[in-house]
């Protein structure tokens, strides 16, 4: 049975037949752990099944964040045989949305960093406003950018694969408009209706067609995303077990007074 503090992290409303998913923990930036992740893909999964649900919007709660990625006070208690089922964790969740054969729209309120932008890209449209800042900032946590390099990669070529999961930058929103990450910009007030309206019009589409769209998506992309989950299966366990993104995550979380659990 899920906790109400869980519940209360990830909260669902219907908008006439379309369910918008909210990451509801602002003081944390909506940064997930593992509770998150599977109250999320409960929804996810509920949804895919769900005749009366058209599709997703998935949002974040605050002006400042979509979502920061990793909670770091859950990743610095990691070893390596934790951080295999860390990573099993993300292949259910990302492949729930990979499958997801409705309209999957992502609402971006701010920022986008991680593995949250990882799953942004996962998502079928993304709406945004000029704040929002998008990237793959692992490296300055210590952690190895296995699944983000692959995403990242299939969106966007190798070049700027290596450029943004070596120096971690952060892009602004008009450059994630300009290659094509952010596909529609508009004002912060306009994010979720402009979500809402989007999902309702991809909703309209003919639905097999939608569907088979979908399906032939995922799987011209199967085989590297399972080989990439297996790699960063093995990558993930040596950094853990060499202890280097613990301590890294313990010194970032100190200095920025995040300690508490």
């Amino acid at each position: 049975m899920e906790t109400e503090d869980v519940a209360a992290s990830v909260v669902a409303e219907r908008k006439g037949t379309v369910l918008v998913i909210r990451l509801d923990k602002p003081e944390r930036l909506n940064a997930w752990n593992a509770p998150m992740r599977a109250r999320l893909l409960s929804l996810i999964l509920s949804a895919g099944t769900d005749e009366t649900t058209s599709a997703i919007v998935l949002t974040g709660t605050g002006e400042r964040a979509f979502c920061a990625g990793q909670d770091l006070n859950e990743g610095k208690t990691f070893d390596g045989a934790r951080s295999e089922m860390w990573i099993e964790e993300w292949r259910h969740l990302y492949n729930a949305i990979r499958r997801f054969e409705k309209p999957f729209v992502i609402a971006l309120n701010g920022l986008a960093a991680g593995s949250a932008f990882q799953l942004a890209l996962l998502g079928d449209i993304r709406i945004g406003h000029d704040a929002v800042k998008m990237g793959q900032p692992e490296i300055n946590s210590g952690l190895v950018s296995a699944t983000g390099f692959w995403i990242i990669r299939e969106m966007l070529g190798l070049s700027r694969a290596t450029e943004l999961v070596l120096t971690g930058r952060m892009m602004e929103a008009r450059e994630c408009a300009d290659i094509g990450l952010i596909h529609q910009l508009v004002p912060r007030e306009e994010v979720l209706p402009r979500a809402l309206a989007v999902a309702e019009e991809l909703a309209a589409k003919p639905r097999t067609a939608f569907r088979l769209n979908k399906q032939r998506i995922c799987a011209a992309t199967q085989v590297v995303f399972d080989e990439t989950f297996e790699a960063a299966r093995q990558l993930h366990r040596q950094a853990f077990e060499a202890g280097e993104p613990q301590k890294v995550m313990e010194r970032f979380l100190s200095k920025a007074g995040r300690t508490g659990a």
